[in-house]
């Protein structure tokens, strides 16, 4: 191919992506807006402390991607 072929065949996708994007715009324009677009349920949030973890809740845990500590990788 020619760099002139190549441009032409960049110009033509160029132009069928704006052609999709403002198909696109128009059906998103002709869309109803939601009406609960409130922010999150209070009733359904946790409240995280601060206040440490408990270390005897992590005594049999794995340490993530580094297998058992009493344990050699194979």
């Amino acid at each position: 191919m020619s760099l002139q072929d190549d441009l032409s065949a960049v110009r033509r996708n160029l132009d069928e992506l704006t052609r999709k994007v403002e198909r696109l715009e128009q059906r998103a324009a002709r869309q109803k807006p939601s009406t609960t677009a409130a922010g999150p349920d209070p009733s359904r949030m946790v409240t995280v402390p601060d206040t440490p973890y408990d270390s005897s809740l992590w005594t049999d845990s794995d340490d993530e991607g580094l297998g058992a500590r009493d344990r050699h990788a194979p």
